[in-house]
């Protein structure tokens, strides 16, 4: 067997397990706590903050659910939030240029949409628990 022949053999199924571990399982995160007091116009606020200042763009807004979608080089991801006094849940929705796929009935993506929901999540929560300004 010639040996590019051979290399060839070598590489392809190392670059497949490569593109591979760019992927990680989709799951939406646990829900964000509230804390008491803040009433669901502070709860938006603190998204809209956080969604702000970590590029995404609110695309879609009424009482107790935001839309947002962050466009990144070429990649782009679209979220729904729903709030309330109580808790803040976060659910993908749709991406581009980002993996997205199913395996074996289970969704994967890849593993920087989970970082960017990760540092939404913080922003959030971090958001959230700051004295409100008067």
């Amino acid at each position: 067997m010639p040996k590019s022949r051979l290399l060839l053999l070598l590489l392809v199924p190392l670059l497949a397990l490569t593109m591979a571990l760019r992927q990680a399982p989709l799951v939406n995160p646990d829900p964000i706590h509230v804390p008491a007091g803040l009433g669901e116009a502070e709860v938006g606020k603190a998204i809209a903050y956080a969604l702000i200042g970590r590029g995404w763009s609110v695309t879609a807004e009424k009482a107790g659910e935001t839309d947002a979608t962050l466009h990144l080089r070429e990649h782009v991801a679209r979220i729904a939030i729903t709030y309330d006094t109580s808790a803040v849940q976060i659910k993908y929705v749709d991406s581009e240029n980002l993996k997205y796929e199913m395996k074996d009935g289970k969704p994967y993506i890849h593993k920087n949409y989970l970082g960017w929901i990760e540092f939404l999540v913080q922003d959030i929560n971090r958001n959230l628990h700051m004295p409100a300004e008067k």
